[in-house]
């Protein structure tokens, strides 16, 4: 066989797990039915955070030990894609995020004059936020560098896989609905707005899991994505006008200067929901090991490393 291990898609998970899996010596190809800047993480607005993801103990370990690798990422950000920027969460305090804001260093209740008008209280912290279309190229490379490769192929079943490789590990996302065939994962239709920066610099953000209507603002190197959307078993990715007017006036009501800028594109991306993560083992028919990390719904990013390093633990037993 060429290759010790075989990743099935090319989002951040499956780049981050062929990443670790190849800097551990193993030989790995990333299969591919689109290229990692056509996936859902391209898409993503790229902040660091755990959101719509269970159960909350492992979820939250996979977090805060990504948290400490994207950390170190930042440190060379126009080569990784990462930087790390002050912002506040809006609505919440500290003891209503769960356990793992207390292992985020300096987050803390905002104090009221560093909450915009409409908001009586807030968590302001420091995090990674993610230039996504970089990021996913730093990945790639990292991972040639390991001796990785990416082919943009069909995959009609994760037992053809199989058959050429001793390991296979599915990160499909959505795919895995038809491919494992998993029905326990579907769609959240999210939709962002990019504009240009008015002379933005932190991030802000709202986020309830109940409400299909989210607020954030991020600014990033190509100017300020705009959200967003979280739409529940909805398959449509054509951005829709109303809904995108609708995402600036929410925007702009936290930065005035908002309604004023000029939009550089519309973005839909349908995270892969499940009610856990499915991130364990078991055999293929024909023996070969097979690993599945997928269901991550709108936290990809914020649990990708750790995900990854114990999916390479998997792969290794």
């Amino acid at each position: 066989m060429a290759s010790d291990v075989i990743v099935v898609g090319a989002g951040v998970t499956g780049l981050t797990s062929a990443v670790v899996l190849a800097e551990r010596g193993l030989r790995v190809e990333v299969w591919t039915r689109s290229p990692s800047a056509e996936t859902t993480s391209a898409v993503a607005g790229g902040l660091w955070w755990p959101y719509r993801i269970r159960p909350e103990a492992q979820a939250s370990a996979w977090a805060l030990r990504s948290l400490a690798v994207l950390a170190g990422l930042a440190e060379r950000p126009e080569e990784t894609g990462v930087r790390m920027v002050e912002g506040t969460h809006g609505g919440a305090v500290p003891a209503e995020l769960g356990p793992w804001a207390e292992q985020v260093r300096g987050l803390r209740a905002a104090e009221p004059e560093e909450l915009p008008r409409g908001y009586d209280r807030g968590v302001r912290c420091r995090l990674p936020l993610l230039d996504m279309p970089a990021h996913l190229d730093y990945l790639r490379r990292r991972l040639a560098a390991a001796g990785g490769t990416v082919t943009v192929r069909p995959v009609a079943s994760l037992g053809q896989a199989g058959r050429a490789a001793g390991a296979v590990v599915n990160c499909t996302g959505l795919g895995a609905r038809d491919l494992v065939p998993d029905y326990k994962v579907y769609p959240v239709r999210g939709q962002v707005v990019v504009v240009e920066n008015p002379g933005i610099d932190e991030w802000f953000t709202v986020a309830d899991d109940s409400k299909p209507e989210l607020l954030y603002v991020l600014p990033q190197p190509y100017g300020v994505v705009l959200g967003g959307t979280a739409g529940e078993h909805v398959w449509d990715r054509t951005p829709s006008p109303c809904t995108a007017q609708a995402i600036i006036a929410r925007c702009s009501r936290v930065h005035p200067r908002l309604c004023q800028s000029r939009v550089l594109a519309h973005r839909v991306g349908l995270r892969p929901a499940r009610h856990r993560v499915r991130l364990e083992a078991e055999r293929l028919p024909g023996g070969a090991r097979l690993v599945h990390n997928y269901g991550h719904g709108g936290a990809g990013i914020t649990v990708s490393w750790g995900c990854a390093l114990q999916t390479a633990d998997l792969v290794e037993l």
